[in-house]
């Protein structure tokens, strides 16, 4: 049975091919709108990483922001690739698919395994991001220790064990509609951090900033790399739109406004503090104000409703590899706690929110991002056996995202290492 349009005529998804492996033409079904994508993808690119962007525009200085813009133009385009990848074969519906085409099963493999790390250690992000604004929050007023642990270890446990039972849940729609805030929160967060320095006497100290700083560099690309790792979830946005023609346009919006976002975040913040900002901006807020107060809470309650839904795709991944007769409720129930608490456990031993994002943004979103992308689409369109323009463009955003990645994880290692 046909797809019907609004009107109630069939739908027809047209694909001619020019010799660069654009689409001519293409019509496809979907239930979002345009206004909604573009909010979807906004909640998708804003997240996280705009707590840790002025702390990588201090460990490489004002030169540093070239980076930035050069890595969102990079991932923007590769988000386009995704698209015409997807305008190339019909039946691709998510990110895997697109490896499946490319490479066969090895590819898929690839594809689902960079996408569920990444996961993983996103999410453990949040424990360790949890965990240190709770230890400044409250750390003053309410001295925990059990079995040993310091009090920032214990909120990560305290989170934890109020995250778990949204990770039961099978219905998320709910949880979907509280993570939206993920839009607004960077709004109001970067708003209450400017309403800090403006008024409530932190003020700018320029003097303290430096043009550049070489040794931080790797840290501060691979932060920024961070920022844009939301390839996985275009696929399912380009699958949705009513007019999926208009996808380049919400990418558009979408990685202008986060750019923006985050380029703004990272100015005031690096003037606000200088070389002394935390890995989370957060951290370096008075807490007896009340713009540190919202900036803080803003900042608590978005990792809680995103844990789960984040986490989703692994669940599903592990759950669908138990044979048939064992999936019971209570299987299910014990996987998702024991996915959480190896979370907890990774959180505890490894507590450095900045160094650990900056190892997922150097290995995990340089793969999945700048690299898969630009691979796949060369082997799907077949355009590496043709010399062009674009393929020298597309080499070179590979290369650039290889170099990024061998130098950035290298360095976050180290970091990691020396701080256990």
């Amino acid at each position: 049975m046909e797809p019907k349009s609004d009107d109630g005529s069939s739908n027809i998804r047209v694909r001619l091919l020019d010799n660069y492996g654009r689409i001519e033409d293409n019509t496809i079904s979907g239930p979002t709108s345009f206004s909604r994508t573009c909010f979807n993808g906004l909640n998708a690119l804003s997240g996280v990483g705009i707590l840790s962007v002025p702390y990588a525009l201090a460990s490489g200085g004002w030169l540093s922001l070239i980076f930035l813009f050069i890595i969102a133009i990079s991932t923007y385009y590769t988000s386009l690739l995704i698209q015409r990848c997807m305008d190339i074969d019909p039946t691709i519906r998510n990110y895997p698919d697109i490896g499946e085409r490319a490479f066969g099963t090895m590819g898929r493999m690839l594809v689902s395994t960079t996408m569920n790390v990444e996961l993983y250690m996103v999410v453990t992000g949040f424990l360790i991001l949890e965990g240190d604004n709770l230890q400044n929050l409250f750390g003053d007023h309410i001295q925990l220790q059990i079995f040993g642990l310091d009090g920032k270890q214990c909120f990560v446990i305290i989170i934890s064990l109020i995250i778990l039972p949204t990770v039961w849940l099978n219905n998320m729609r709910i949880l979907s509609y509280i993570s939206a805030s993920g839009v607004l929160a960077s709004i109001v967060l970067l708003a209450s951090i400017l309403w800090a320095a403006l008024f409530d006497g932190i003020g700018f100290q320029t003097s303290q900033t430096h043009f550049i700083n070489w040794k931080g560099m790797p840290t501060a690309i691979s932060l920024y790399a961070f920022c844009y790792c939301a390839h996985p979830v275009f696929p399912t946005l380009y699958t949705s739109m009513i007019n999926p023609k208009k996808f380049s346009k919400v990418m558009f919006v979408c990685f202008l406004l986060c750019t923006i976002s985050y380029a703004s975040m990272a100015i005031v913040g690096y003037l606000m503090f200088g070389p002394s900002v935390f890995s989370q901006i957060t951290l370096n807020l008075p807490t007896n104000k009340i713009s540190s107060k919202v900036a803080i809470y803003t900042t608590l309650v978005n990792p809680i409703a995103k844990y789960s839904l984040m986490i989703k795709p692994l669940e599903n991944s592990i759950e669908n590899q138990v044979p048939i007769h064992y999936k019971t409720r209570v299987c299910i129930l014990l996987i998702r706690t024991a996915l959480v608490i190896s979370t907890v456990i990774v959180a505890l031993a490894i507590p450095f929110f900045g160094y650990l994002m900056s190892l997922v943004g150097a290995f995990l979103s340089v793969t999945a991002s700048i690299v898969l992308p630009c691979l796949c689409f060369l082997k799907i369109s077949g355009i590496y056996q043709r010399q062009g323009f674009e393929q020298v463009y597309i080499v070179g955003i590979v290369i650039m995202g290889i170099a990024i990645m061998l130098v950035g994880t290298y360095t976050s290692v180290l970091q990691i290492i020396s701080h256990l």
